[in-house]
């Protein structure tokens, strides 16, 4: 038997149907309160900005378009589910695809900054005694 996948006892379909109030109203209150904040506030243009390029994105049924965005600090909201979000991570957008197991997270938590460092073995000129080492 195949697994379904829930949000807070909600299938995916039953999430879409939700209004905002109500789809708010489900997430944790750290999510919640960034959420009423940003609405707001004046300052935050950035994250109202991705909500509308969300809005049309939805309107024109373009599931498969990426939205790119720097604006890490986006919770992830059930409307989204589908969608695909190049999220910036100070180097180049990484692709985030929203699902029903990552509502109330933010775009960042997606998008590491750093890598992985990977050290080799030490080379020449890593030690005093490797100058003595003929290179051919």
């Amino acid at each position: 038997m195949a697994k379904i996948t829930t949000f807070q006892g909600k299938t995916a379909q039953e999430l879409e149907g939700l209004g905002q109030q109500d789809a708010l109203a489900m997430l944790n209150s750290r999510s919640r309160r960034a959420m009423n904040r940003s609405a707001s506030s004046s300052k935050n243009y950035r994250l109202k900005t991705l909500i509308k390029k969300v809005v049309k994105i939805k309107a024109l049924n373009d599931a498969k378009k990426i939205i790119k965005t720097h604006v890490r600090d986006a919770v992830i909201l059930p409307e989204w589910l589908g969608l695909t979000f190049g999220v910036h991570n100070g180097k180049e957008f990484k692709n985030v695809l929203v699902t029903i197991d990552r509502i109330g997270y933010r775009l960042g938590d997606f998008a590491h900054t750093t890598g992985r460092v990977l050290h080799s073995g030490p080379g020449v000129g890593a030690t005093r005694g490797s100058k003595f080492i003929p290179l051919k």
